[in-house]
């Protein structure tokens, strides 16, 4: 059973930085620290050079994506609670769902940008993400009265 609590805890840890990372978005969208961030994107819509107002578009989605995240915070916590208190496999099959929705639109849409880094982002999350998911789906099945 170690292994179901510390399975359940890194995801609890993968919600709670969904939700860091979301609040922090508004307010560093358009910090320094991003610059190389935003000029490795730039170049797969504007081509060579970029516009003027151009960043401050970037900027304004990239900020508005926070939020977004915040709320997908909030959903992936009550999940994995209700995964974790019930042993419900119903509710790990639902994050497994939507990450395996998420994810190959996510990476496409990427790829066809050039996008690379978010291509990453999203093989990472997957990573870490769907195998705790799939086991904790294994093991609760077979204690779960909502399969």
């Amino acid at each position: 059973m170690q292994t179901r609590v510390w399975l359940v805890r890194w995801l609890y840890g993968a919600a709670l930085a969904h939700l860091v990372v979301g609040l922090a978005l508004p307010w560093v969208a358009d910090a320094a620290l991003l610059d190389g961030y935003h000029r490795s994107i730039e170049p797969a819509f504007r081509g060579g050079t970029t516009p003027d107002g151009a960043r401050a578009l970037q900027v304004w989605w990239m900020s508005l994506f926070g939020p977004t995240i915040q709320g997908l915070a909030l959903w992936m916590w009550a999940l994995v609670r209700i995964g974790d208190v019930q042993r419900s496999v119903t509710a790990w099959g639902w994050l497994i769902a939507g990450l395996l929705l998420w994810a190959p639109q996510d990476m496409l849409v990427s790829l066809r940008a050039g996008a690379w880094i978010h291509v990453w982002v999203d093989v990472l999350a997957l990573a870490t993400m769907l195998p705790p998911l799939c086991w904790l789906w294994w093991r609760d099945r077979s204690v779960s009265d909502d399969s």
